[in-house]
Protein backbone atom coordinates (compact mmCIF):
# COMPACT_ATOMS: atom_id res chain seq x y z
CA UNK A 1 0.00 0.00 0.00
CA UNK A 2 3.10 2.15 0.71
CA UNK A 3 4.20 2.53 -2.83
CA UNK A 4 0.84 3.66 -4.03
CA UNK A 5 0.28 6.28 -1.53
CA UNK A 6 3.70 6.97 -3.02
CA UNK A 7 3.09 7.16 -6.38
CA UNK A 8 -0.35 8.60 -6.15
CA UNK A 9 1.38 11.92 -4.03
CA UNK A 10 3.56 12.29 -6.88
CA UNK A 11 0.76 11.81 -9.98
CA UNK A 12 -1.10 14.58 -8.20
CA UNK A 13 1.08 17.09 -8.04
CA UNK A 14 2.18 16.40 -11.57
CA UNK A 15 -1.33 16.09 -13.13
CA UNK A 16 -2.39 19.05 -11.58
CA UNK A 17 0.81 21.05 -13.21
CA UNK A 18 -0.34 19.80 -16.26
CA UNK A 19 -4.08 21.09 -16.33
CA UNK A 20 -2.65 24.64 -15.20
CA UNK A 21 -1.09 24.24 -18.67
CA UNK A 22 2.69 23.27 -17.76
CA UNK A 23 4.56 20.37 -19.69
CA UNK A 24 6.19 17.78 -17.63
CA UNK A 25 9.42 18.30 -18.51
CA UNK A 26 9.28 21.61 -17.20
CA UNK A 27 9.82 19.81 -14.06
CA UNK A 28 12.86 18.40 -15.05
CA UNK A 29 16.42 20.61 -14.23
CA UNK A 30 19.89 18.48 -13.47
CA UNK A 31 21.04 21.92 -11.27
CA UNK A 32 18.46 22.49 -8.93
CA UNK A 33 18.23 18.45 -8.43
CA UNK A 34 22.28 18.90 -7.84
CA UNK A 35 22.02 21.65 -5.13
CA UNK A 36 18.97 20.28 -3.21
CA UNK A 37 19.35 15.86 -3.29
CA UNK A 38 23.20 16.77 -3.00
CA UNK A 39 22.96 19.04 -0.16
CA UNK A 40 20.25 16.97 1.88
CA UNK A 41 22.96 14.35 1.49
CA UNK A 42 26.08 16.39 2.50
CA UNK A 43 24.06 17.41 5.48
CA UNK A 44 22.37 14.37 6.22
CA UNK A 45 25.76 12.46 5.85
CA UNK A 46 27.48 15.18 8.01
CA UNK A 47 25.34 14.65 11.01
CA UNK A 48 25.05 11.35 10.80
CA UNK A 49 27.26 8.54 11.55
CA UNK A 50 27.95 6.39 8.66
CA UNK A 51 26.19 2.75 10.52
CA UNK A 52 23.00 4.82 11.44
CA UNK A 53 22.72 6.37 8.15
CA UNK A 54 23.76 2.81 6.12
CA UNK A 55 20.99 1.19 8.13
CA UNK A 56 18.45 4.03 7.57
CA UNK A 57 19.14 3.66 3.60
CA UNK A 58 18.51 0.03 4.01
CA UNK A 59 15.31 0.69 6.07
CA UNK A 60 14.19 2.74 3.20
CA UNK A 61 11.90 -0.10 1.35
CA UNK A 62 10.78 -1.26 4.64
CA UNK A 63 8.69 1.68 4.59
CA UNK A 64 6.91 0.75 1.29
CA UNK A 65 6.96 -3.04 1.89
CA UNK A 66 5.10 -2.85 5.83
CA UNK A 67 6.02 -5.90 7.71
CA UNK A 68 3.54 -8.73 8.15
CA UNK A 69 1.70 -9.05 11.68
CA UNK A 70 -0.83 -11.22 12.68
CA UNK A 71 -1.56 -10.51 16.86
CA UNK A 72 -4.72 -12.97 16.18
CA UNK A 73 -2.66 -15.73 15.41
CA UNK A 74 -0.08 -15.21 17.82
CA UNK A 75 -2.45 -15.13 20.94
CA UNK A 76 -3.79 -18.07 19.39
CA UNK A 77 -0.78 -19.19 19.57
CA UNK A 78 -0.48 -18.88 23.03
CA UNK A 79 -3.21 -19.97 24.33
CA UNK A 80 -2.24 -23.33 22.50
CA UNK A 81 0.84 -23.56 24.20
CA UNK A 82 -0.06 -22.69 27.16
CA UNK A 83 -2.71 -25.45 27.54
CA UNK A 84 0.59 -27.56 26.18
CA UNK A 85 2.58 -26.10 29.34
CA UNK A 86 -0.49 -26.77 31.78
CA UNK A 87 -0.38 -30.61 30.84
CA UNK A 88 3.57 -30.85 30.31
CA UNK A 89 5.11 -28.72 32.06
CA UNK A 90 7.45 -25.62 30.44
CA UNK A 91 9.95 -29.13 28.86
CA UNK A 92 6.92 -29.87 27.27
CA UNK A 93 7.49 -26.47 25.10
CA UNK A 94 10.69 -27.73 24.14
CA UNK A 95 9.91 -28.89 21.06
CA UNK A 96 8.58 -25.31 19.94
CA UNK A 97 11.81 -23.80 19.97
CA UNK A 98 13.03 -25.86 17.32
CA UNK A 99 10.35 -24.63 14.79
CA UNK A 100 12.38 -22.83 12.13
CA UNK A 101 9.34 -20.63 11.49
CA UNK A 102 8.78 -19.58 15.39
CA UNK A 103 9.45 -15.55 16.04
CA UNK A 104 13.30 -15.76 17.21
CA UNK A 105 12.18 -13.15 20.34
CA UNK A 106 9.41 -15.46 21.04
CA UNK A 107 12.32 -18.70 20.73
CA UNK A 108 14.36 -16.28 23.07
CA UNK A 109 11.77 -16.38 25.77
CA UNK A 110 10.61 -19.34 25.51
CA UNK A 111 14.16 -20.86 26.09
CA UNK A 112 14.90 -19.18 29.02
CA UNK A 113 11.48 -20.19 30.49
CA UNK A 114 12.58 -23.50 29.73
CA UNK A 115 15.74 -23.35 31.36
CA UNK A 116 14.51 -22.27 34.46
CA UNK A 117 15.38 -18.64 34.30
CA UNK A 118 13.52 -16.56 37.18
CA UNK A 119 10.76 -14.56 35.53
CA UNK A 120 11.74 -11.34 36.27
CA UNK A 121 14.94 -11.86 34.74
CA UNK A 122 13.35 -13.22 31.75
CA UNK A 123 11.03 -9.96 31.19
CA UNK A 124 13.83 -7.79 31.92
CA UNK A 125 16.38 -9.16 29.38
CA UNK A 126 13.27 -9.25 26.90
CA UNK A 127 12.37 -5.75 27.63
CA UNK A 128 15.82 -5.14 27.10
CA UNK A 129 16.01 -6.24 23.61
CA UNK A 130 12.59 -4.18 23.43
CA UNK A 131 13.83 -1.15 24.87
CA UNK A 132 17.56 -1.67 22.23
CA UNK A 133 15.37 -2.60 19.23
CA UNK A 134 13.42 0.57 19.44
CA UNK A 135 16.46 3.06 19.81
CA UNK A 136 17.91 1.25 16.39
CA UNK A 137 14.67 1.84 14.59
CA UNK A 138 13.62 5.86 16.15
CA UNK A 139 17.40 6.51 14.59
CA UNK A 140 16.80 5.40 11.38
CA UNK A 141 13.51 7.22 11.62
CA UNK A 142 15.38 10.44 11.99
CA UNK A 143 16.97 9.85 9.53
CA UNK A 144 14.69 10.45 7.13
CA UNK A 145 12.96 13.15 9.49
CA UNK A 146 16.58 15.19 9.17
CA UNK A 147 16.50 15.12 5.66
CA UNK A 148 13.17 16.50 5.44
CA UNK A 149 13.97 19.23 7.28
CA UNK A 150 17.05 20.36 5.32
CA UNK A 151 15.47 20.05 1.87
CA UNK A 152 13.11 23.29 2.17
CA UNK A 153 16.25 24.89 2.84
CA UNK A 154 18.30 23.49 0.41
CA UNK A 155 15.66 24.29 -2.16
CA UNK A 156 15.52 28.09 -0.81
CA UNK A 157 19.55 28.11 -1.23
CA UNK A 158 18.78 26.34 -4.86
CA UNK A 159 16.29 28.90 -5.88
CA UNK A 160 18.76 31.90 -4.54
CA UNK A 161 21.54 31.23 -6.71
CA UNK A 162 19.47 30.79 -9.62
CA UNK A 163 18.21 34.04 -8.73
CA UNK A 164 21.55 35.30 -8.49
CA UNK A 165 22.13 33.85 -12.27
CA UNK A 166 18.81 35.78 -13.15
CA UNK A 167 20.10 39.48 -12.24
CA UNK A 168 23.59 38.41 -13.89
CA UNK A 169 21.52 38.03 -17.55
CA UNK A 170 19.01 41.34 -16.97
CA UNK A 171 20.58 42.37 -20.45
CA UNK A 172 19.07 39.41 -21.85
CA UNK A 173 15.30 39.70 -21.53
CA UNK A 174 14.31 36.66 -23.53
CA UNK A 175 16.08 34.27 -20.89
CA UNK A 176 14.35 35.80 -18.10
CA UNK A 177 11.75 33.90 -18.30
CA UNK A 178 13.33 30.11 -17.82
CA UNK A 179 16.08 31.20 -15.87
CA UNK A 180 13.25 32.31 -13.30
CA UNK A 181 11.31 28.87 -13.65
CA UNK A 182 14.62 26.66 -13.32
CA UNK A 183 15.37 28.88 -10.01
CA UNK A 184 12.13 28.21 -8.60
CA UNK A 185 12.46 24.43 -9.53
CA UNK A 186 14.94 24.17 -6.53
CA UNK A 187 11.99 25.66 -4.19
CA UNK A 188 9.65 22.75 -5.55
CA UNK A 189 12.22 19.90 -5.63
CA UNK A 190 13.40 20.93 -2.03
CA UNK A 191 9.70 21.19 -0.75
CA UNK A 192 8.05 18.37 -2.63
CA UNK A 193 10.96 15.88 -1.64
CA UNK A 194 10.64 16.70 2.12
CA UNK A 195 6.69 16.02 1.89
CA UNK A 196 6.42 13.48 -0.38
CA UNK A 197 9.32 11.62 0.29
CA UNK A 198 11.49 12.08 3.70
CA UNK A 199 9.61 13.27 6.19
CA UNK A 200 6.52 10.22 4.90
CA UNK A 201 9.30 7.29 5.14
CA UNK A 202 10.20 8.78 8.56
CA UNK A 203 6.73 8.99 9.73
CA UNK A 204 6.30 5.07 8.03
CA UNK A 205 9.30 4.03 10.05
CA UNK A 206 8.27 5.23 12.97
CA UNK A 207 4.52 3.72 12.89
CA UNK A 208 5.92 -0.06 11.95
CA UNK A 209 8.06 0.42 14.98
CA UNK A 210 5.56 1.09 16.86
CA UNK A 211 3.28 -2.03 15.73
CA UNK A 212 6.29 -4.27 16.07
CA UNK A 213 6.87 -3.23 19.76
CA UNK A 214 3.84 -3.58 20.35
CA UNK A 215 3.63 -6.88 19.03
CA UNK A 216 6.97 -7.68 20.91
CA UNK A 217 5.60 -6.70 24.17
CA UNK A 218 2.48 -9.20 23.53
CA UNK A 219 5.06 -11.35 23.28
CA UNK A 220 6.61 -10.64 27.16
CA UNK A 221 3.23 -10.65 28.43
CA UNK A 222 2.47 -14.18 26.88
CA UNK A 223 5.74 -15.50 28.04
CA UNK A 224 5.22 -14.35 31.74
CA UNK A 225 1.81 -15.81 31.62
CA UNK A 226 3.16 -19.20 30.76
CA UNK A 227 5.58 -18.87 33.56
CA UNK A 228 3.37 -18.15 35.97
CA UNK A 229 1.04 -21.02 35.11
CA UNK A 230 -1.91 -18.54 34.21
CA UNK A 231 -4.79 -20.90 32.82
CA UNK A 232 -5.54 -20.22 28.86
CA UNK A 233 -8.49 -18.16 29.49
CA UNK A 234 -7.11 -15.80 31.90
CA UNK A 235 -3.67 -15.33 29.42
CA UNK A 236 -6.21 -15.10 26.41
CA UNK A 237 -8.33 -11.84 28.21
CA UNK A 238 -5.00 -10.60 29.49
CA UNK A 239 -3.19 -10.64 25.71
CA UNK A 240 -6.57 -9.66 24.44
CA UNK A 241 -5.78 -5.81 25.40
CA UNK A 242 -3.00 -5.56 22.90
CA UNK A 243 -5.49 -5.85 20.42
CA UNK A 244 -7.49 -3.48 18.70
CA UNK A 245 -11.19 -3.63 18.42
CA UNK A 246 -11.47 -5.58 14.82
CA UNK A 247 -8.78 -7.83 15.76
CA UNK A 248 -11.35 -8.92 19.04
CA UNK A 249 -13.81 -9.16 16.65
CA UNK A 250 -11.28 -11.57 14.54
CA UNK A 251 -10.41 -13.22 17.69
CA UNK A 252 -14.24 -13.91 18.72
CA UNK A 253 -14.80 -15.20 15.13
CA UNK A 254 -12.01 -17.73 15.30
CA UNK A 255 -12.95 -19.30 18.46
Amino acid sequence: MGVIFFVLGFACMIVAFMLEGGEPSALLGLPPAIIVFGGVIGATGLTTPMKVLVQALIAFPKAFMGRKSDPVALLNYFTEISTKARKGGLLALESETRDDKIDPFLRFGLMQIIDGVHNEEVRSSMESEVYAMEERHASRAKVWEAAGGYAPTMGIIGTVCGLVHVLGNLDEPEKLGPLIAGAFLATLYGIASANLIFLPVGGRLKALSAEEVLEKNLIIEGISSIQKGDSPVVMKRMLSTFLDSKQKAALGSSE
